[in-house]
């Protein structure tokens, strides 16, 4: 191809997770779209840090959940990028209150969902097809950001866990769609991971861990997940699509 640089997207990039992915990415050599909903004045900071590394990378602010801010987010990456090699859907949200399941309202459900699945589903319809268009031999990934709650069950947050297991099945028909035009789709199952999300019950998680809830006996760092998603971006799993990794310290294994 005509520009041998790399690019990336990357949503809900500039706190947590996603920063931690963004900049992975930048310091490897790519030029990042780093999408997030606050505006540019509260995330000076995060913006100053990856343009020291990438000074060619951008920062967009846009809500996901919008149909408007979509197509706008997809419009500026592609101006500002020229191409798209890789998607990081790293946006989601939480419920404010975490709220037994019988007493989850429909505006917490709608919410969560809004942004988490449908609004993460759509962004990628827009920039996949924008992808599909552009012909290269280059290693391209689309990458789902989910949770181990795509299958865990908390019944005090459950508009969270049946967002994260419907994008789990948005990234497995992605991959089986997009593998036609050379695109890879991942998909990327963090545990308890230390971010603002988990912040408000850091008490909980650390008996839970100390109690072996999983074998690696520490919180997951952004980091963790970051070089995970760097792996996948680079091709170092070339023949396969679909494939759903847990960085989640061992979480998921079953024992007796």
């Amino acid at each position: 191809m005509a520009d041998e640089k790399r690019c990336a997207v990357v949503t809900g990039a500039s706190r947590g997770i996603g920063r931690g992915i963004s900049l992975a990415l930048a310091n490897a050599g790519y030029t990042v779209c780093a999408v997030d909903i606050r505006p540019e004045n509260v995330a000076e900071e995060y913006i100053n840090e990856l343009k020291s590394i990438s000074p060619d990378s951008l920062y967009v602010t846009g809500d996901i959940s919008s149909s408007e801010d979509r197509e706008r987010i997809c419009n500026e990456a592609f101006e500002g990028l020229g191409h798209v090699d890789v998607l990081v859907n790293n946006a989601g949200v939480a419920p404010l209150v975490r709220a037994d399941m019988l007493d989850m309202s429909e505006e917490s459900f709608d919410r969560v969902l809004g942004i988490n699945l449908r609004g993460t589903f759509f962004l990628t319809q827009k920039i996949a097809k924008r992808m599909a268009e552009y012909k290269t031999d280059a290693m391209r990934a689309v990458i789902f950001i989910t949770s181990i709650s795509a299958t865990v069950s908390s019944v005090n947050r459950g508009e969270y866990c049946i967002s994260k297991a419907g994008l789990s099945m948005a990234a497995t028909l992605y991959a089986d769609r997009l593998a036609e035009y050379g695109i890879r789709v991942y998909e990327v199952r963090p545990g308890i991971v230390a971010t603002d999300m988990t912040a408000g019950v850091r008490e909980k998680y650390d008996k839970l861990i100390a109690e072996g809830i999983c074998p690696i006996k520490r919180m997951g760092q952004p980091e963790d997940v970051a070089k995970t998603v760097l792996a996948l971006a680079e091709g170092y799993f070339g023949y396969t699509t679909g494939l759903k990794v847990g960085v989640d310290g061992g979480m998921m294994i079953q024992k007796l």
